[in-house]
């Protein structure tokens, strides 16, 4: 059984989640900024969403909510999500954002997926604000390793996995996969792609010529 592995900030979305966020608290440049030198592979991943997370202490959680509402599928995503499990492709996302904006971006558009690996905001003990801290498996764990589990799960192998991802946090698994795809991924990501589109159409296009999906 194939496994289709999208990231979702930059790939599933052309949302910034931590950047929507930054936006409530007037922190949105530096949080675009330490997103730029991670993604382009400038700074360690772990320490860049640490960063990110700690300029959000305080934010109140009905400013979090706001934000997540805001967060959405780009164009295509959710037809090509919904043709992968039409055709029995375990789906998944894989992405060190954070699970509350991807569930509200997936419900929006009526779509699902069959995992979802991501990251927390912990609130604090009253849950009326964020603590700054950040909390999940992909902090310092990589995405190679969750596909890897994920083909496990699923009795699969990674050479019959697909990675489709843009940033520096996605090589671990563009590099494992079966088929790296890289979705309009930074310079420092395009040569470990052995496929590059910038639409989801596309994307379908190269999923239909590998066998994954029918031509129809």
């Amino acid at each position: 059984m194939t496994v289709v592995a999208f990231d979702f900030d930059g790939t599933l979305s052309d949302s910034e989640m931590t950047v929507l966020l930054g936006d409530r608290c007037g922190v949105a440049d530096d949080m675009a900024e330490i997103t730029e030198r991670s993604m382009n592979d400038e700074i360690d991943y772990a320490e860049s969403l640490r960063k990110r997370a700690a300029l959000l202490e305080g934010l109140p959680e009905d400013e979090v909510t706001a934000a997540f509402e805001k967060v959405a599928l780009r164009e295509g995503a959710a037809d090509l999500i919904d043709e992968l499990n039409d055709a029995g492709v375990t789906t998944a996302i894989l992405t060190g954002g954070f699970e509350r904006g991807v569930a509200a971006a997936l419900e929006r558009e009526n779509t699902t997926v069959d995992h979802i690996v991501s990251n927390k905001l912990p609130l604090n003990g009253g849950e009326t604000a964020l603590t700054g801290d950040v909390k999940g498996p992909l902090i310092e764990g990589t995405k190679d390793d969750a596909l890897e589990d994920l083909a496990n799960d699923v009795a699969t192998t990674l050479s019959d996995s697909v990675a489709i991802g843009d940033g520096a946090n996605d090589l671990p698994m563009l590099e494992v996969a079966g088929l790296s795809i890289g979705f309009d991924p930074k310079p420092a990501v395009e040569p470990h792609c052995e496929v590059v589109v910038t639409t989801m159409d596309e994307a379908r296009e190269v999923l239909v010529t590998e066998g994954v999906l029918a031509n129809e």
